[in-house]
């Protein structure tokens, strides 16, 4: 990148999109910070279905550090991650920009799927869209779902956005999941048309992720205010701010998660509490107009 700066001169702004910070020749410099596995607290079966996401988690703060010092700004999407930055790197915080994405949460909904909804069947539906990695969690929703089916709890359903082939890790939830517990249902991928006409006739969210640098689904659906059971951690607390209907489950606790699906299967929302909207701290953009300015101001 040094030799690519040199050839383009002048470079009024070097912005490198993706974490790393590369030795080039520019009037300012700056970096998209977005790997969030610094802060994933793995555990043996990542390692045993994701090493090389333990990988991330061991060695993602060292190329992060590798030339972070020389960026004029360090941009990342949360409040809790300029934090974590500031004591990980010892930066100055007026040099951390938070951008969160600026996300859509409309779109055109697939009118012709045939989804059943609890106002004809009675069953409450539950929905966690997301890719088959192991720091998604799938297996703390799996056993929560089991833990009820063996409690006698029937009317419900858990849909995951998996098919239970994608990988090691898909193989051994479907394995595990898939066949003796009629009420987890393994959807595959669904493009975002059809995930939001899912997410309009689902009851409730659930995600479960161990670590993230946003959760969009938590964003997108907390616009059709139905409750939200979200992972007890930064990133979800932050993403969640200003929804209406939002409970929060250690993501080792799968017992606190049944007891929570539970309550919303029955009817009751005593656990289910909206959250403030806190105002972003100085510097901040919201969209790339707005970044931009900073950065080329």
């Amino acid at each position: 990148m040094k030799k690519i700066s040199r050839k383009l001169q002048p470079i009024a702004l070097w912005l490198s999109l993706h974490d790393t910070s590369p030795t080039v020749k520019a009037e300012k410099r700056a970096v998209y910070c977005h790997n969030s596995f610094p802060f994933l607290k793995w555990n043996f079966r990542d390692l045993v279905f994701a090493p090389n996401i333990v990988l991330f988690a061991l060695f993602s703060k060292f190329f992060y550090r590798v030339n972070i010092h020389q960026n004029d700004f360090v941009i990342v999407q949360q409040e809790w991650f300029r934090t974590a930055f500031i004591k990980l790197f010892n930066l100055n915080r007026t040099q951390i920009i938070v951008s969160p994405p600026d996300v859509g949460t409309s779109v055109k909904q697939n009118d012709s799927l045939e989804i059943p909804s609890a106002e004809h069947n009675g069953i409450y539906t539950f929905i966690y869209p997301a890719i088959a990695d192991s720091h998604k969690n799938f297996e703390c929703i799996c056993r929560a779902a089991e833990l009820l089916w063996k409690k006698g709890v029937r009317n419900f359903r858990v849909l995951l956005t998996i098919k239970g082939d994608e990988n090691r890790y898909a193989k051994w939830l479907y394995a595990n999941w898939g066949k003796d517990i009629p009420t987890i249902e393994f959807l595959g991928y669904l493009d975002r048309s059809t995930l939001f006409s899912f997410y309009e006739k689902a009851q409730s969210l659930i995600f479960a992720s161990k670590v993230e640098t946003w959760g969009l689904p938590i964003t997108e659906f907390s616009a059709f205010k139905k409750p939200m059971l979200l992972a007890d951690l930064p990133y979800a607390r932050e993403t969640a701010q200003g929804a209406d209907m939002v409970v929060f489950f250690d993501v080792n606790s799968p017992d606190i998660l049944a007891n929570y699906m539970q309550e919303l299967i029955e009817g009751n929302t005593t656990s289910v509490h909206s959250l403030d909207k806190l105002p972003l701290q100085e510097p901040y953009a919201v969209g790339w107009p707005s970044l931009f300015s900073i950065l080329l101001s």
